[in-house]
């Protein structure tokens, strides 16, 4: 079966198991393409190329494009999803501090972790006939919080019909930002007060043991000390707000003209601890948060970005959710900690 002769409906959003792109996949395999002009598409992409409908552009579609006909309207959905998710992914901070990802099909998640002692880090000697030092991991006492963000997409069909879906798309992309930007919120309050399972980062404060210094003032010998302290671990990520990281920028040490030019040439910030920088508003001024981005945190997820295929079908465009259900578990102790400045 070709994909111009695809029968769509809305019972593709509903099959157990599969995205609507997948379900698509499974009735238009990419790989029939291969050596054809429409290869490197998927099938959603052909389904738009079915309908002449043009998603980017000076010459994009208008929103109407997509309700023509009853199948071409199954697509908004997708579109829409497609779209939300970009925004999401554009400045996403969450791949650089999140060690795995975990993709679940339920609202109830129990994670593992492990919490060796000193002694037990430690590869030692094992003389014959002696017992091998063992790694425990064991399950979670509490289950993983999961909460649903998202964002509430309020206008009437008469308002965005003749709209271009380049234009559309810019607002959608803004509201995958938002949810982005609140599931980092997220990540920063586990890694501060734990997952719930009694495993809150460690709070290290300049002028107080085992950082020197003087509270209100960070010198590059605390940020050395604060470094120190993720043995075994790497400290290869730093968060902090704008103010601090103004504040960052000021020790001599990260002056360095290797750091500005490479600031000046990629808008990325490089330390000499050899750690990503990255600006956040979801971490409090005066606070570094460092952690090792291998054994921090675990991203739960309960499926993709969803919205509410039957309203946007129907053209019913006033408060359609569009939301996604995300939380956060903590793996290894002291692969995060927290500098307060």
């Amino acid at each position: 079966m070709g994909y111009d002769n695809l029968k769509l409906e809305k019972g593709m959003y509903r099959q157990s198991g599969m995205s609507f792109t997948q379900v698509l996949e499974s009735l238009d395999p990419s790989e029939n393409y291969r050596g054809t002009a429409l290869e490197g598409t998927d099938a959603f992409q052909r389904q738009l190329k079915r309908f002449g409908i043009r998603a980017k552009g000076a010459d994009s579609s208008p929103v109407e494009s997509f309700f023509r006909t009853m199948d071409s309207a199954v697509l908004f959905p997708e579109y829409i999803a497609r779209t939300v998710r970009q925004g999401m992914e554009e400045n996403n901070i969450l791949p650089d501090i999140v060690a795995t990802t975990t993709v679940i099909d339920s609202l109830d998640y129990r994670s593992i972790y492990s919490t060796p002692a000193d002694e037990d880090k430690e590869l030692k000697d094992v003389a014959e006939g002696t017992a091998i030092p063992t790694t425990e991991v064991t399950t979670k006492e509490n289950l993983v919080s999961l909460s649903k963000r998202g964002r509430m997409l309020v206008a009437s069909y008469e308002a965005l019909r003749f709209q271009k879906l380049d234009l559309f798309g810019v607002m959608l992309r803004q509201i995958g930002a938002y949810i982005q930007k609140q599931q980092l919120a997220d990540a920063v309050s586990v890694i501060l007060d734990g997952d719930g399972n009694e495993n809150p980062a460690t709070q290290y404060s300049v002028g107080t043991n085992p950082i020197s210094g003087t509270a209100g003032t960070l010198k590059y010998d605390q940020l050395v000390e604060f470094w120190s302290k993720f043995d075994p671990y790497t400290m290869n990520t730093i968060l902090c707000s704008g103010n601090t990281m103004t504040q960052l920028l000021k020790v001599p040490e990260l002056q360095n003209p290797l750091t500005g030019l490479n600031f000046q040439g990629t808008g990325k910030l490089t330390t000499p601890l050899g750690a990503k920088l990255h600006r956040t508003s979801a971490v409090n001024d005066g606070m570094i948060i460092g952690l090792d981005s291998r054994y921090a945190l675990e991203l739960v997820r309960a499926g993709d970005v969803l919205v509410e295929y039957d309203k946007l079908i129907d053209r019913q465009l006033e408060r359609a959710a569009i939301t996604s259900i995300s939380g956060f578990g903590k793996i290894c102790d002291g692969a995060a900690a927290v500098l307060n400045v």
